[in-house]
Order: structure tokens, then C-alpha cells, then sequence
């Protein structure tokens, strides 16, 4: 196989691999919506259930279930709180049952029930309860461009990996672009867009717990490390590939997992300690 037909495979499969990682982790994700389907009345109901939001409204919870006989009804609760649960009946838009969960403050979430009522039958939706996380609305002239730098990141981070084992030309300008997007993607546009939805620019480590952001800084550091070894050894097959192991490893989290959150336990506690 000639060094071009091979480059251009590299490429072709880096993509492709890319792209499934990137679908695997969002649909795995906390934030990413809960689907199925239920039997009600002999009849089939697909259901869509959201986990986040981003209006400075109530979030509208819809089922479209065209038979005006099939009710619905939502219990909800905060996350993370000593709230009671509430019960709220659904209202009907059309073929659509709507209910709404009360807005919380950027990271606040609200956990919420489900249920389909039909005569004396009654389906709920969702086996757990599902947990929607509120966050501010991130402007596309950010979010599209740092979706772009992780994006490309993941593909160089991937051509290296493969360059450096086959031995290709060109390995250590691909390192370089790899901690460039990073840099771009995880470090820089990573805050902003962590501002516009949380009001904090990082709440990773050493000030919080928040995976997404420790993932960009870990990924960065050992890229960092790869390219100041290569600088020196052009050669060196080591620390690209664990570094593109690393970055590998990171990308199959789940996205958002252990993300910004607001505990109403502790805000209760100081309410009765007053």
C-alpha cells in the first residue's frame, strides 16, 4: 500500500471513528433525552423526555398522544432536596400532553414522573426518574466553534496516534495541531461556554468536581507532555500513543457526567439553622 493511499485511509477512518465516539458520548450522556415507547388502550405512545434546558422559562415536558381520552400526569420534585414530591396534571395542546417543571437557577435540576391515564389504567413512562439540569443559553457564535476545536482535536489526536505506529511523515505537526485545538476547544472556548451556562468559567479541579472540565485539562496535560518529548525525540512512539490512548479514554465518557449541579440540601440546612 503506498504512503498516499494510506494517509488518505487514516483520514477516512479517523473521521468516521470521530464522529461515532462523538454520538456515543452524548447519547450516553446525563443531558441526553429519555426515549421509548408505551402501550396505553391498545394503543402505541413514543415519548421523548428532556433532561436539559436552557429558557429562562418553566420547561415544557410534551407527549403527543392524539387520543383526547389519554391524560397525563407529572410528579416532580427537586434534585438533591427535601422537597416533597408534587403531582401536577398535564394539559392538553392539540395531540400533545404538556406539563411544566419550575425554573431553577443555572445547574438547578428537577427529577420528574411520567404517567399516562386512560379510564382506570395508568402506564408510567419512565422506570427511573428522569433528571432535568437547567443551564443559560450558550450563543451558537461560541458553541459552534468550540464544538469545532474538541471536534478536531479527537481527529488529529486520532491521526497522530496512527502516524506514530505506522511511522509516518508528519507526526509531530499533527501533535502540535492536537494541543492547538485542545487548547482552543477544552481550555479557552471550554469556560466561556461553562460561563454562559453555569456562571462560572471552570469548576474543575482544584475548585470543583466537574468532569467535563477535568477531562480537557488531563487530555491537555499529557498532550503537552507528548509534544515537549517529540520536540526533543521526533522518533518517540511512547507518549504520542498514550497520550492518544488518554484523550481516547476521556472522549468514551459519558458527556456532562459529574457536571455543575446545585444542592438544595445545604441551602434547606442553613434555612433551619436560622
Amino acid at each position: 500500500m503506498n504512503s498516499k493511499l494510506k494517509y488518505t485511509l487514516i483520514w477516512i477512518f479517523s473521521v468516521v471513528f470521530t464522529l461515532c465516539i462523538a454520538v456515543y458520548q452524548r447519547m450516553t450522556g446525563p443531558t441526553y433525552p429519555v426515549r421509548g415507547k408505551a402501550e396505553i388502550g391498545g394503543q402505541t405512545v413514543k415519548f421523548r423526555l428532556i433532561r436539559t434546558y436552557d429558557g429562562n422559562d418553566n420547561a415544557p415536558i410534551k407527549v403527543i398522544a392524539p387520543d383526547t381520552t389519554i391524560k397525563g400526569e407529572l410528579k416532580l420534585r427537586r434534585f438533591k432536596s427535601y422537597d416533597g414530591w408534587q403531582i401536577q396534571a398535564m394539559q392538553r395542546k392539540g395531540d400533545t400532553l404538556v406539563g411544566y417543571l419550575p425554573h431553577q437557577d443555572p445547574a438547578g435540576k428537577v427529577m420528574y414522573d411520567v404517567t399516562l391515564i386512560k379510564g382506570d389504567q395508568r402506564v408510567l413512562l419512565n422506570d427511573h426518574s428522569a433528571v432535568l439540569r437547567y443551564k443559560g443559553f450558550v450563543p451558537g457564535y461560541i458553541l459552534i466553534p468550540h464544538i469545532f476545536f474538541i471536534f478536531f482535536a479527537m481527529i488529529f489526536s486520532t491521526l497522530t496516534g496512527f502516524m506514530v505506529v505506522f511511522r509516518m511523515k508528519h507526526a509531530y505537526i499533527y501533535t502540535w495541531l492536537t494541543v492547538i485545538f485542545l487548547a482552543m476547544g477544552g481550555l479557552i472556548l471550554g469556560p466561556i461556554v461553562q460561563k454562559f451556562s453555569f456562571d462560572a468559567y471552570w469548576t474543575g479541579w482544584p475548585f470543583g468536581y466537574d468532569l467535563t472540565d477535568n477531562k480537557s485539562l488531563v487530555a491537555f496535560i499529557f498532550w503537552v507532555i507528548a509534544l515537549v518529548v517529540m520536540k526533543k525525540h521526533r522518533e518517540n512512539q511512547l507518549w504520542p500513543i498514550i497520550a492518544t490512548i488518554v484523550l481516547l479514554a476521556i472522549f468514551l465518557i459519558p458527556h456532562s457526567t459529574l457536571g455543575s449541579e446545585i444542592d438544595f440540601t445545604k441551602e434547606q440546612k442553613k434555612e433551619v439553622t436560622k
